[in-house]
């Protein structure tokens, strides 16, 4: 029984987002963009900076929206881009900001070339009651080709029959 579902995330650059779409359109439930009060700049390199600034320092950008009702949700997807080997700063307010516990919390990440690095560890340690199981990892390049690679992943977490 996957219960009622939450997929959350943070895209920058739409690699994320993506991947949050193709979740929903497979597993179905609430779809919910992470979005920080201060918007991060438009240009990469602006980015980097920003973010490896917050990163070290162990920022947490306040956030524009809110869930609703986060206790209604059984299972919640968390979607962030590898951002210097860890997620995405409004990811970490995120998973601050709501108590997942007992909840089936499952990752998403999406990166240029440094692969998961400690996206999923850093997940996991931030809502160290919630149930995790292995989470899906992806170039942010390839994500127009990864049907079949995400459909394999949601069958072997369970998440799907097909």
């Amino acid at each position: 029984m996957k219960g009622k579902i939450l997929i959350a995330y943070y895209s920058h650059s739409g690699n994320t987002e993506e991947i949050a779409n193709k979740i929903r359109e497979l597993v179905g439930g609430d779809i919910f963009r992470i979005m920080p009060v201060e918007r991060y700049p438009r240009s990469y390199r602006e980015v980097l900076k920003v973010s490896k600034v917050e990163i070290e320092n162990g920022f947490k950008p306040a956030l524009d929206n809110k869930v609703d009702d986060m206790e209604q949700y059984d299972t919640v997807f968390i979607g962030s881009p590898n951002w210097y080997g860890t997620i995405a700063p409004p990811v970490a307010t995120f998973l601050s900001e709501y108590n997942l516990s007992g909840k089936k919390l499952i990752p998403f990440i999406t990166h240029g070339g440094g692969g998961v690095s400690n996206c999923i560890t850093d997940i996991r340690k931030m809502s160290p009651d919630a149930k995790a199981p292995e989470g899906f990892v992806i170039s942010g390049g390839r994500t127009s080709t990864t049907n079949q690679k995400l459909q394999g992943w949601l069958r072997e977490i369970q998440m799907i029959n097909e």
